[in-house]
């Protein structure tokens, strides 16, 4: 079969198109026929080797991923071949880069029905994100009002829908480019943070700080005055700090995105009801993944893309 991988890590330059076995899936697996995977920014980070996460290598990327289940491992009862899944994988294995990928049966969920499996690819991590930042880590709940930073982001439109849906006020931050999104996503109040300083725009404190951006470090530290007593910082960045306020009882949470598949199975459900969007911003061929990861090492990358392998 047709696979991305790289045997060392480094630049986008180790990624090499390769033909390899197809995998056989153990007990508690099932191979997919993979219909698409989606890039994240972890991705180049594992690639580039510059992500504690130790992967076996040879890699291939691609934890999130979607396809048709193909074959089944020795205990697998509650999944069918044929079935339209999508998952969030193992980040250590091999990913969806490929024209076939093992997952564990517990890693997979039917996938939406409302939009293109290819599309479907794009929803586990990103959204498991956001629910876990929002409710399992913040501890987010109705009336309570949260301020998300970077919100113009794949994960900030997910928490900014998860949030109002939940019956949380949510302040969103947001440059030009992506205001009418973040608009359109539910947002109560919006900073636009290139020409208003949030601090002066936040006039009443909030419960929960939702950070999803590479800020400056003191910049951050700052942002904490606009959290209530008892808060809660909660940051996506696990390469920086999250800071706090223990004079104030302020903690911080990093969010480590975990996979869970019943919370899975609930923002499928969500995407067919309606009330979640799945973003795909851009769609390339599995032979174009190494020119995205230089893009993506250059800074260049926007939105979601995923990669078909038809």
């Amino acid at each position: 079969m047709k696979a991305v991988r790289f045997h060392e890590v480094g630049g986008p330059e180790v990624l090499r198109t390769e033909e390899i076995e197809q995998p056989t899936p153990a007990a508690g697996q099932v191979r997919l026929r993979v219909a698409a995977s989606a890039f994240n920014a972890a991705d180049n980070g594992m690639r580039a080797g510059f992500l504690p996460i130790p992967v076996e290598l040879p890699h291939v990327p691609g934890y999130d991923v979607s396809g048709i289940v193909d074959a089944l491992g020795d205990g697998v009862d509650d999944l069918a071949v044929g079935d339209a899944v999508i998952g969030f994988l193992p980040m250590e294995k091999d990913g969806g880069a490929a024209e076939y990928v093992v997952a564990p049966a517990e890693a997979v969920v039917a996938a939406p029905t409302s939009i293109p499996i290819a599309d479907a690819a794009a929803l586990p991590s990103v959204a498991l994100t956001a629910w876990q930042a929002l409710f399992d880590d913040g501890h987010v709940a109705a009336g309570q009002r949260v301020l998300i930073i970077g919100a113009g982001g794949v994960v900030g439109k997910y928490a900014i829908r998860l949030a109002k849906r939940a019956g949380v006020h949510v302040i969103a931050t947001a440059s030009p480019r992506s205001i009418d999104a973040v608009r359109a996503a539910g947002a109560d109040e919006i900073v636009e943070h290139t020409g208003t300083d949030v601090l002066d725009a936040v006039t009443e404190q909030v419960d929960v700080l939702l950070n999803l951006a590479p800020i400056d470090p003191d910049r951050f530290g700052a942002y904490v005055a606009t959290v209530r007593d008892g808060g809660i910082v909660v940051s996506t960045t696990a390469f920086m700090a999250t800071p706090s306020d223990e004079s104030r009882g302020v903690r911080a949470a990093t969010v480590f995105v975990l996979p869970n598949r019943d919370r899975l199975a609930q923002l499928v459900a969500l995407v067919d009801d309606g009330a979640l969007t799945v973003e795909v911003t851009r769609r390339i061929p599995l032979a174009d993944l190494p020119a995205l990861h230089a893009e993506a090492g250059a800074g260049r990358v926007v939105g979601k893309v995923v990669v078909l392998v038809d």
